[in-house]
């Protein structure tokens, strides 16, 4: 497979649980997204400063303007830079558990998407201008790959935008804020995240012992008094 157009490609499994979450996402975000928000001061963590070598690649400089073009910035709230959708894609391909398959389909889509707009602009998908990049994702919309390529893409918008800082976006809590959220404490922080937790302790079935409950109430049957309310 060398395009989005490939006939022959078929939603892969692993890509239809993903993107089941997506409706999820986007209800709670909706639902409690408010019409405008006051703007806020973002500060830069020290762990964002180790990717930025990355944005000097084509690669993610295509990610960061694909993300770019879907949440732009706007008066009513924060935008894709804001919340920053790179950073936690990058740490979701860089750091998280996440498997191959989902890691190369982002990459591929890269590849994709900038042999489309060079065969059709003779120019990457950076430098093309606000209309073009449009059309551009309007088509490669328009084919299953490219569908599932940009549901994915918004997907992880939604998760930079919900999920704890620590795991790369939603910086001081800006999405929260946004959609007049209150996180549940206590937040996780690098360290305690889910994948660096200690595996639960597995239990041996041929050495577990079985406790047989006992009726405590087996030989002391409840007296009932005749006329009375009580037992």
């Amino acid at each position: 497979m060398d395009s989005f157009f490939d006939k022959k490609y078929q939603t892969p499994t692993w890509l239809n649980k993903k993107l089941s979450r997506r409706s999820m996402l986007k209800s709670a975000a909706g639902a409690t997204a408010i019409a405008a928000a006051p703007a806020f001061a973002l500060n830069k963590s020290n762990n964002e400063l180790a990717y930025q070598s990355a944005l000097n690649n084509l690669k993610w400089q295509t990610l960061n303007a694909v993300f770019d073009h879907l949440f732009p910035a706007s008066d009513s709230g924060p935008s894709a830079k804001d919340i920053q959708a790179t950073y936690y894609l990058y740490q979701l391909v860089h750091e998280q558990p996440t498997s191959q398959d989902e890691i190369d389909f982002i990459y591929r889509g890269i590849g994709w998407l900038n042999g489309y707009t060079q065969s059709k602009q003779q120019l990457n998908f950076i430098n093309l201008n606000t209309e073009q990049k449009e059309q551009t994702l309007k088509a490669i919309s328009r084919s299953e790959a490219g569908q599932n390529w940009l549901n994915m893409m918004i997907l992880n918008l939604y998760e930079a935008m919900l999920s704890p800082p620590a795991y790369g976006g939603n910086p001081d809590g800006v999405g929260w804020k946004w959609l007049s959220h209150q996180a549940g404490f206590p937040l996780p922080k690098p360290g305690n995240r889910y994948f660096e937790l200690p595996p639960r302790s597995q239990v041996n079935k041929k050495s577990a012992q079985v406790i047989k409950s006992t009726d405590l109430l087996a030989n002391h049957p409840i007296k009932v008094v005749k006329g009375g309310t009580k037992a």
